[in-house]
This record gives C-alpha cells, structure tokens and sequence, in this order.
C-alpha cells in the first residue's frame, strides 16, 4: 500500500533542512547588523539611525527591518552583544574556583571599564538610546536588566552550591548593581567628555569596586551573612 512508503518522509526532512539553514542564515546576517551597528555607532555617536546602520553594513534599510522586528530589537541585539562580550572577557581571565572574591569584582570592574573606554558611544546609545523612548520599550529594557540579573544570581547558586542561598536577595543585589554601576558610567562619560581633567580610568574601576563591594556587604548583613573577600567566591560567604 503505497501510504505505508518510507519516501513519504523525504520531503518533510528536506524543508526542515532547508528551514534550519534559513534560521542559521538569518542569525549570521543579525550578527553582522550588530557588527555594524557598533561600528557606525563608533563613527557617528549614540544618536545614530537605522539608515546609518545600514549603510554601514552595506545594505538596504528594508534588509535592515526584515531581519529585526523594529528599533528596539535592534537596540536589545546590541544590549545583549555588551553583555556577552564583558562576560567572555571576565570569564577568560579569572579563576571563579580559586580567585578572591575582592580579585573577582576588582576584575569585572577593570574589564567593565575598559570596555566602556573602547566604545563609548555603545554605552551612551544603551543609556539614552532614542531606539527605546517609549514606555514599552523601556519596560522591555527593565526586563532584560532582571533577566541578566537572574541569570548571574542563578550562578552564583551554583557556585556556592554546599550552602544556603537566598536566590532573590542575591538577585536583587545584582539588579541594584547593575542601576548604581549605569548611573555612574552614565556620569563618567559626560565628564570624561565634558571636562578638561576628567576621571581617569584607574579611579574609575577602583569606584566601581568599592560600590560593588558596599552594596553586597549591605545585602549580606541584612540577611545575617559574613562575608571574607580574601577567600574565594564559593567560600566567602558564611552565616552569623
């Protein structure tokens, strides 16, 4: 009975080829849309335009808008490309099994700052984006900021996982980092833009750590915890 034969599934196979070639296809050319979107953002500064975008990654606007859904999916690309590279950079670099806490955030915040120093412009487009004005795309930015908040205070479950973690203490901390650590790169910028003598950057990282270090000493002492910065991470903390 031909409704029994095996060749019934060929075609099915072959468009689900073709689809994932699509799909892996349509991931290459938003990559490349961000590559440029750093560059033209480098070249013309945080007020730049899909146009321009576009141009430089050599292509029509209309290509531009058929592989994004609008500005603010273009605008959370690139959110997301800042934070995968700060992570890729502080990850190569320490020892999360061995490294002291204090070396851990003195670290995140040297590779946060000099990324910062390298594309400026990056930061002050995610900070004052026009691609995200409206009140849904900010709350869509909000929602992002919790999501990476989440993902980190997971993490940190993890690595500390002989003891008893308050997973949203940790998370809100984290969420309240990355608020005080935006203010002041938000200042930074417009100083080191603004005025002759402007902090350098050695300053600048060793304030990041110091609000890092205050705000999580804070959290831990409401919630009755000791914390040792000289041992590693999954080792510093401990109860009263």
């Amino acid at each position: 009975m031909r409704s029994g034969r095996k060749t019934d599934d060929v075609p099915r196979k072959r468009v689900d080829a073709r689809t994932e070639r699509w799909r892996e296809h349509r991931l290459k050319v938003r990559e490349e849309f961000v590559d440029a979107a750093f560059r033209a953002l480098d070249k013309f500064g945080p007020e730049v335009s899909m146009g321009d975008i576009a141009k430089e990654a050599g292509a029509a606007k209309p290509k531009l808008y058929r592989h994004f859904e609008d500005k603010t999916d273009l605008y959370n690309a690139i959110v997301d490309r800042v934070r995968d590279m700060l992570w890729e950079q502080l990850i190569s670099g320490v020892d999360l099994t061995n490294d002291s806490a204090h070396e851990l955030v003195r670290r995140g915040a040297a590779e946060y700052a000099l990324m910062v120093s390298a594309h400026p412009n990056v930061f002050r487009f995610m900070l004052h984006s026009h691609f995200a004005q409206q009140s849904d795309d900010s709350e869509r930015a909000l929602q992002s900021a919790r999501q990476s908040a989440k993902r980190a205070a997971d993490l940190f479950a993890e690595l500390a996982a002989d003891k008893v973690v308050d997973v949203d203490s940790v998370e809100l901390v984290i969420y309240s980092i990355f608020g005080a650590v935006g203010s002041a790169t938000d200042w930074w910028l417009g100083a080191n833009r603004l005025k002759t003598q402007p902090m350098p950057i050695e300053k600048f990282v060793a304030y990041l750590a110091e609000t890092i270090a205050a705000l999580t000493a804070a959290n831990a002492r409401l919630n009755g915890i000791v914390i040792d910065t000289d041992l590693p991470l999954h080792l510093a903390f401990s109860g009263e």
